[in-house]
């Protein structure tokens, strides 16, 4: 029987003919690889996905989720809630729930277990593609502030998928080594710091060209599509080429 990325077995009888899919950005991975009936309203790629809602990551509606009868539920361990991932184990739907990565490798690896050992399919080209583009940081050109949220000021902080990913583009983050992954520092602190960058993606927060830049004096702002630094899927292939040219 296969184990998931926390190590609890997932009775599959079979490869899975029905799956729902909990994140966004697996949902965008495995959608061109198996049956997928069910995704959350967040889930807005592929572009073309036309499958049942089920509610948010954090609050999916459980009740929808066992209507659909799936064979399979793709879960994350920080995206979703224990408690959603326990009830529909108790109803006997097989669940899998991925680790929340800390670097694109790990990511990377955990996609593959999840489309070879769970959903029985062969590694999907773009996968491999990946792998390749980033697996050789870029030398180091920058230092970053990366705000996630304002009101309060939440960035990134250590150990965040985020984070490797602005490192292997050659962006270091200056709250990397805090004792928090996502830390809030007042302003004051932020802006003092000696990053050259600040990093503003637009989400969560939607951070605009109006809303962001003014708050950090004398630091270079580059607005970013935050898919791009926290969707583990097909988009890394984008991601890396967008980045990449917005950091140069």
């Amino acid at each position: 029987m296969p184990t998931d990325d926390l190590g609890a077995e997932v009775p599959l009888a079979d490869h899975p003919r029905r799956v729902v899919s909990l994140v966004p950005s697996l949902t965008d991975a495995i959608a061109p690889l198996t049956t997928l009936v069910g995704a959350t309203d967040y889930c807005t790629h592929p572009a073309d996905l036309d499958v049942v809602r089920i509610g948010g990551s954090k609050y999916p509606s459980v009740d929808k989720i066992l209507a659909l009868s799936p064979d399979l539920v793709v879960a994350n361990a920080e995206e979703n809630r224990p408690g959603d991932v326990s009830d529909l184990r108790d109803a006997g739907v097989a669940v899998w729930v991925t680790e929340a990565p800390a670097t694109v490798p790990a990511a990377l690896e955990s996609i593959r277990r999840l489309v070879t050992e769970a959903l029985g399919t062969q590694v999907p080209d773009w996968l491999l593609e990946a792998a390749e583009l980033w697996a050789t940081p870029l030398p180091h050109r920058a230092t970053a502030i990366i705000p996630v949220w304002r009101k309060p000021w939440i960035v990134l902080g250590r150990d965040t998928f985020a984070g490797d990913v602005l490192l292997r583009l050659g962006v270091s983050n200056a709250y990397a080594e805090h004792s928090e992954r996502y830390p809030r520092p007042p302003l004051s602190e932020l802006v003092d710091t000696e990053a050259d960058l600040v990093v503003l993606p637009d989400e969560p927060y939607e951070f605009t060209a109006d809303d962001g830049p003014g708050f950090f004096p004398g630091k270079r702002p580059v607005l970013v599509n935050g898919r791009y630094l926290t969707w583990y899927g097909p988009s890394l292939l984008n991601a890396w080429r967008t980045l990449d040219a917005a950091f140069r």
